[in-house]
């Protein structure tokens, strides 16, 4: 919890569609299959016309970064997070009362390989997913340290590094809850926080879906691109002084904390603590004019959005600067912090908010849309899907 279209610049397995009913979308998390804030982002997205799976560990699975580790125990020999899942039951399987809701025993990264290797031949007639999401979160994942460290970073990148476009997703509400305790209204006659990130990052999601649309088409991301999201503390417990964030166009570095060795002399144990230094802080890709993720946290009621890659290498000659701006397809939901006038992350898209369905959910065998590779969404593809949308915008 510590937390252009030219087909040469994307690879060559999605192909074309004409009619677009959803995107096939893959959800994970570091927290487990049974938090609220996954489940309301599995809602947020099922609203916007998607066809969406989670697949996500059993437990809280906090801190495991990009490890992969598998299961030894062919059923589970403690009870789910929250009960959900008893102890005896299969190491893997799907929520009682969802058959597109999966967990697995394992880390996040091996939760996203579980779901590409394993459902999706077996239990869906897809051949991959179009997106990946993950989170959102209980706690910040803020910086370079924490992208390596967090289980919600490690399901992203393992996603991008397997040829699908990945978003991770982290909030500034700590505290895990179940998702059959999320309240329609708060006491303060607002939506429940995970309802509210979950709104959030399906239209963020959405944005770029939209974007990529009125492109002409295309994968919705480059090859080894990625978003890191960081959300606020949303407090619609109590009060709506932050219920609705803009997203603020940011990069990893800049104020970024890295983890030191705190030695307690008393108790003779250590433990973390967070130092700033300027190796986690350099600015050597990107646009170095932008404000660090943690800078913009630190502001107040503001989203943080990092574009990174996966290519680790240090560019020939000073900075790299070739290739798309994939910032440009995050505009106008995502904005830049010098802007004249914030619209918060809620009421930014061209497509209107998420709103959650309460409809009975299909059957695996009758809504997972037939495909034949990685989606890509062509512009009468989109036409349908808004036109779709515009029967559920809030």
């Amino acid at each position: 919890m510590r937390f252009f279209r030219p087909s040469f610049l994307f690879g060559a397995s999605a192909s074309v569609y004409t009619a677009v009913n959803g995107l096939n979308v893959l959800i994970s998390n570091d927290d487990g299959f049974g938090t609220a804030n996954i489940r309301e982002l599995y809602k947020a997205m099922k609203a916007f016309g998607h066809n969406v799976y989670i697949v996500a560990s059993v437990t809280n699975q906090s801190g495991m970064g990009g490890i992969s580790t598998y299961t030894k125990d062919r059923n589970l020999t403690s009870d789910s997070e929250f009960g959900i899942v008893k102890k005896g039951a299969n190491s893997i399987g799907t929520d009682p009362n969802d058959s597109h809701i999966w967990y697995f025993n394992g880390t996040p990264s091996s939760c996203v390989q579980v779901a590409l290797d394993y459902v999706l031949p077996r239990y869906t007639n897809l051949t991959t997913f179009d997106l990946v999401l993950s989170g959102p979160n209980y706690g910040w994942n803020l910086g370079p340290f924490l992208y390596t460290l967090a289980g919600t970073l490690g399901a992203t990148y393992t996603a991008v590094e397997r040829g699908i476009p990945a978003i991770g997703i982290s909030g500034g509400y700590g505290v895990q809850t179940p998702y059959y305790d999320v309240n329609t209204t708060t006491k303060a006659g607002l939506k429940d926080p995970a309802t509210i990130m979950g709104q959030l990052s399906a239209n963020l999601a959405q944005q770029l879906i939209s974007s990529v649309a009125a492109r002409g088409g295309g994968p919705l991301l480059p090859l080894g691109y990625g978003i890191n999201v960081n959300i606020p503390y949303i407090t619609s417990f109590t009060n709506d002084s932050c219920v609705n964030p803009p997203f603020i166009q940011t990069r990893m570095t800049g104020d970024a904390d890295v983890d030191y060795a705190a030695f307690n002399e008393t108790t003779g144990l250590f433990s973390y603590a967070n130092l700033v230094e300027p190796g986690t802080n350099q600015c050597i890709n990107g646009d170095c004019s932008l404000p660090g993720e943690t800078a913009i946290l630190n502001v107040g009621c503001q989203s943080a959005v990092s574009v990174f890659t996966v290519d680790y290498d240090a560019p020939i000659g000073g900075t790299c600067k070739s290739g798309p701006d994939v910032r440009n397809w995050l505009a106008p939901l995502v904005q830049y912090a010098n802007s004249s006038t914030l619209v918060g992350g809620l009421n930014g898209t061209s497509t209107g908010n998420a709103t959650v369905s309460t409809a009975p959910v299909p059957s695996a065998s009758t809504s997972a849309i037939a495909s034949s590779g990685g989606m890509k969404i062509s512009a009468s593809g989109a036409a349908l899907m808004m036109g779709f949308v515009a029967m559920m915008l809030v």
